[in-house]
């Protein structure tokens, strides 16, 4: 790249604030619906399993579509294609503002879940664009990012529900989707750094049908049972479809994902890290609101309502705010599997103290804020791990996977929780105190199999200087 071309782009600081404004915009939408879920059934006159999909339908539509535009970006362009994803994103989110009926707030919300490229995009433009000794830092922040949105989702979607409406969990966060597109449109540079290749459009139908069949499977077996037939069977194609996917992208030319980079031991264990994270992270959005809503007389939980369960979780966000930032040092001073592994025991313990001790409002707000710090080091340690172990044409996909594997954790999670919980309900409907400290136990096993995965990961390797590489692959070489 010429000197007169590097003078004429944008400062990175700038690009890096357009950036986290659209992680965040994102990242809220992923969690505001949730407490809201019981107001949503009510407003739209559906069932409580069909509201579930407003979740559901999210995410399923997150996992397919983050590998696949991260690896499209990283081929024709990640500037390109984060602003096409935030269009698409700002129109998802203007369809659910206008739903009346739940099949077209459910179409709006599927629309939204293609937003979940903004990380992988977002990350590649970091490294092709920023110093290399800011890039640990700016990657860390901003993967912390998508848990403070979440916390923060969590947080106002009481209040929104009790003073405006419904329609408001989507009116308020199209504000800053719209900005975030117009930004990355004014100030976002392209990259210089392109993978010229086609799709492997067999490996893309493959681990869209995997993905699906598995994530319905989860969502649904806590509704009808794991021992289902319907349970079992798309348990039974999903496995199928995976080997099948593993095969096809092996074989391929241009790999969607490619396998070897996934066999990287770097990558693959920093991956399994990612699923039991994202379990410990959505049990806590999906599981403590309940319990702390449920009322006093059944010996447990504080009665709260949809608004105070949403603020005993805003330590959560907070931490993030406060460690994120603090991520990016803390990697260059002791290496990112340290941090990832401190993040592990810090999450752990968030669950060790439910589990313990959860009879006072104040034990939930530490709970809460343990797992927020261990949060933000564990997605900014995860990323910066990946992004170190690959090459930078192959950031997207690989962060993109890394991502989609956290979320898949999530939805796990988010299944067994419900399961453990719900097999517990006494007469009145009512799940008993030992459902949830069975699910906080499993939580927190799940995080320590997080650290076991940690002290898998090879030791710490340089962050390979990227600036040779802007030379060899810039635009139109």
């Amino acid at each position: 790249m010429s000197v007169e071309l590097a003078d004429k782009r944008v400062h990175y600081q700038v690009t890096f604030v357009v950036l986290s404004l659209a992680a965040m915009a994102y990242s809220i939408l992923q969690s505001l619906v949730i407490p809201a879920l019981p107001s949503l059934e009510h407003s739209l006159h559906a069932s409580a399993d069909a509201v579930a999909w407003l979740l559901t339908g999210y995410l399923l539509s997150a996992a397919i579509a983050t590998p696949i535009l991260g690896r499209v970006g990283d081929m024709v362009g990640k500037e390109k294609v984060l602003l096409l994803v935030l269009l698409v994103l700002c129109a998802g989110t203007l369809v659910s503002a206008l739903a009346t009926t739940l099949p077209v707030m459910l179409t709006g919300r599927v629309i939204q879940g293609a937003g979940g490229a903004v990380f992988p995009l977002a990350f590649g433009i970091i490294r092709d664009e920023f110093p290399p000794e800011r890039v640990v830092g700016a990657i860390g922040f901003l993967s912390a990012i998508l848990g403070v949105g979440a916390g923060l989702g969590i947080v106002l979607a009481g209040p929104i529900i009790v003073h405006l409406s419904y329609h408001w969990l989507f009116w308020i966060p199209l504000m800053p989707c719209l900005i975030a597109a117009a930004a990355t449109r004014l100030f976002v540079p392209e990259s210089p750094i392109r993978t010229p290749a086609r799709v492997n459009v067999t490996g893309a139908f493959l681990m869209s049908g995997w993905l699906v069949a598995g994530l319905v499977a989860v969502s649904e077996g806590p509704i009808i049972g794991w021992g289902d037939s319907r349970v079992i069977g798309l348990f039974a194609a999903s496995a199928v479809l995976v080997v099948w996917w593993i095969r096809s992208e092996s074989r391929s030319a241009a790999p969607l994902v490619d396998m070897k980079m996934m066999r990287v031991p770097e990558v693959w264990t920093t991956n399994l890290a990612a699923m039991f994270f994202g379990f410990g992270m959505y049990v806590m959005f999906t599981i403590v609101p309940q319990f702390v809503e449920t009322p006093t007389r059944h010996g447990y939980g504080f009665g709260a309502s949809v608004t105070q369960s949403g603020l005993d979780l805003l330590p959560f966000a907070v931490a993030m705010l406060i460690v994120a930032p603090t991520t990016g040092r803390l990697s260059q001073a002791f290496g990112s599997r340290r941090v990832l592994l401190a993040a592990s025991c810090f999450a752990a313990s968030s669950y060790v103290v439910l589990a313990l001790w959860h009879s006072a409002t104040w034990e939930v707000l530490v709970s809460s804020g343990l797992l927020g710090v261990g949060i933000a080091m564990g997605f900014a340690a995860m990323t910066n791990l990946v992004v170190e172990a690959v090459p930078p044409t192959q950031t997207g996909v690989a962060t993109g996977m890394n991502t989609n594997i956290r979320n898949i954790g999530g939805a796990v999670g988010a299944g067994i929780a419900t399961s453990v919980v719900v097999s517990s309900l006494m007469a009145d409907g009512t799940p008993s105190e030992h459902g949830y400290i069975l699910a906080f136990i499993i939580s927190a096993v799940a995080l320590v199999a997080a650290a076991g995965a940690t002290l898998a990961i090879p030791r710490h390797r340089a962050l390979q200087d990227n600036s040779d590489t802007r030379e060899a692959v810039a635009v139109g070489r």
